[in-house]
């Protein structure tokens, strides 16, 4: 008797449960969670690409080989946030000050237009690319960099640079154009494109009011990996070997 009166109470509170439970509630249970994981995966994204990481394309050869045009680029923003920039880093920044020409980042349509911002916000876009530059880091604050020796090397802080990773057109030997000094100030990086004689870097802005440096707060952060496309894609270097004795001589 006993077990027969626990099983009947049993099926009698199923049954309450079921029918108090409001029909067609499992679709919208469902619809209520997606809408949850989506938020909350806009809201990552957000995050990841407001402190960590930004994708970024590369609209100009300036930085040929490492880079080709159109090329997508992932940005480690935590360095120079948290961490310093080293030599040899390839760097993504704001402009310092009529580096760039102006543009226009008009939209052809407002769906265009539309879909690109709901990418840029979850950084899967980069419709500013076109504001920002990438340059490899020659010289750090108090370094003094010259062009060029007999060799037609970069020598900084009296150490030749041996550059395999620079672009020169054919029969030339000289790292770039024009000869100068410079050293660089407390609060700014010397930077120069690897595709040496067609990069408008610190050394082709140097006679500006900048004086071709490059302010650390305008990094926006280092370039580590590229993305995209598929073939090209795989790490950024920076070179320790080539900066080696630079860097020992900075300690």
């Amino acid at each position: 008797m006993t077990n027969e009166f626990t099983e009947d109470t049993l099926q009698s509170s199923r049954d309450r449960r079921r029918d108090a439970a409001p029909k067609g509630g499992g679709w919208k249970i469902f619809l209520r969670d997606l809408v949850i994981i989506f938020v909350a995966a806009i809201l990552i994204s957000f995050l990841i690409k407001t402190y960590l990481v930004r994708s970024f394309y590369i609209p100009s050869t300036s930085m040929v080989n490492t880079l080709q045009v159109d090329d997508r680029i992932l940005v480690n923003q935590l360095e120079p946030r948290f961490f310093p920039i080293s030599h040899g880093d390839v760097v993504v920044f704001t402009d310092p000050g009529g580096w760039l020409p102006p543009v226009s980042n008009v939209p052809d349509n407002w769906f265009v237009g539309a879909v690109d911002g709901v990418l840029a916000f979850v950084g899967l876009s980069a419709p500013d690319s076109s504001n920002h530059l990438i340059k490899r880091v020659i010289g750090l604050p108090g370094d003094t960099i010259e062009c060029c020796n007999e060799f037609g090397q970069l020598v900084v802080n009296g150490i030749p640079l041996e550059e395999p990773y620079i672009v020169l057109p054919d029969a030339v030997t000289k790292v770039t154009p024009e000869d100068f000094s410079v050293t660089v100030p407390d609060d700014s990086i010397w930077v120069m494109g690897d595709n040496r004689y067609n990069s408008a870097d610190s050394a082709a802005h140097r006679d500006d009011p900048t004086g071709g440096f490059v302010k650390i707060d305008s990094v926006v952060g280092r370039a580590f990996l590229i993305s995209w496309p598929t073939e090209r894609w795989g790490t950024l270097d920076n070179y320790p070997t080539t900066f080696q004795q630079v860097t020992q001589n900075d300690e």
